[in-house]
């Protein structure tokens, strides 16, 4: 990028900014021809310069969501630079850019877990609740971020997000990213094991069922293993077990621990035989591809409908009265 532009850049010099682009109208498509390249917006961003930035957001859409050399788009640089308001104002042209994939995966709303920014970090779930499902490269949902990086408040703030948010996913991202494991088997109860937090076990332990609370990560170890490891009389570590023992923790060496794993299970199911009804419902599923969306729901109802009656019927025989019997 030329001087002259990083120097509009960084100074807010708009009227700069065209005199450059009089003197070569392709000024700006050469900058984005480039794939990866630090762009007068990235540089206006990083200043918050925000009457810039956003006449070339206009000039130039694209450059909102091309990283730079260092794997950052201009709302990365506008984070790690503190400038909100520039934040707030790259929301307004496109709420998606708080998913934009930035380095190791981090998007803008992982980066505000990390500071703990709450407040930011309401104002981003709001304009893009979908955020929150998204995972770094290390397969880390920004539950773990928020408690490796000792941000309870914010870990408080997604929990809380979570539990209320009326979105149509609430209840799956429920159901999945408090049980979510990174890419060393750990779940968000195994960091805060690690960690050696209290706080985030008792919390945790109000939204995981039993079998989540004693999840195993690649190591072979649950929470209370994990926990288990600190020494004896260590007040913080004792308080952990207790949370976890009363919750129906297990260590992953007690009887009481099923060892089959759900993939394990799955292989047994799969070799199995089929059952005529399960071959009846998968027919039906082949079938049902090619029709349109409201037919295919139909069909399917209609069909299920008649395999759970054909089943019960075979179960169940009509019974013959005493009346129907042929006499000599």
């Amino acid at each position: 990028m030329d001087e002259t532009m990083i120097q509009a850049a960084q100074t807010g010099d708009i009227n700069l900014l065209y005199e450059l682009i009089l003197n070569d109208p392709y000024v700006l498509e050469r900058i984005d021809a480039v794939p990866f390249s630090h762009t007068p917006l990235h540089v206006a961003a990083s200043a918050g310069h925000i009457e810039f930035m956003m006449e070339m957001i206009k000039l130039k859409p694209t450059f909102a969501r091309k990283l730079n050399q260092g794997g950052f788009s201009p709302m990365h640089l506008a984070l790690q630079n503190d400038r909100t308001q520039a934040v707030l104002r790259l929301l307004r042209f496109d709420e998606g850019l708080v998913r934009v994939k930035g380095r190791e995966d981090l998007t803008p709303l992982h980066h505000v877990v990390q500071t703990g920014n709450v407040d930011l970090l309401i104002k981003l779930l709001k304009v893009c609740p979908e955020a929150i499902a998204d995972v770094t490269v290390r397969d880390e949902t920004v539950f773990h971020l928020a408690v490796k990086n000792d941000m309870f408040e914010a870990f408080q703030v997604l929990v809380g997000w979570l539990i209320r948010s009326p979105h149509k996913s609430a209840q799956r991202w429920q159901k999945e990213l408090l049980s979510w494991a990174d890419i060393d088997g750990n779940t968000v109860l195994h960091i805060a094991a690690i960690k050696n937090r209290p706080r985030v076990v008792e919390v945790l332990l109000g939204h995981l069922r039993r079998d989540q609370i004693n999840a195993k990560n690649l190591e072979g170890l649950t929470a209370l293993d994990i926990q288990s490891q600190y020494p004896w009389h260590e007040r913080q570590a004792d308080r952990i077990i207790d949370m976890l023992s009363k919750a129906g923790g297990l260590s992953a060496s007690s009887s009481s621990l099923p060892n089959a794993s759900i993939s394990s299970s799955h292989i047994e199911l799969l070799k199995e035989k089929m059952l005529w009804y399960e071959k009846c419902a998968t027919r039906a599923g082949r079938e049902k591809n090619g029709m349109p969306y409201e037919i295919r729901n139909t069909f399917l109802v209609v069909t299920v409908l008649i395999i759970t009656t054909t089943y019960e019927a075979s179960l169940n025989p009509p019974k013959m009265s005493d009346d129907s019997h042929v006499h000599p």
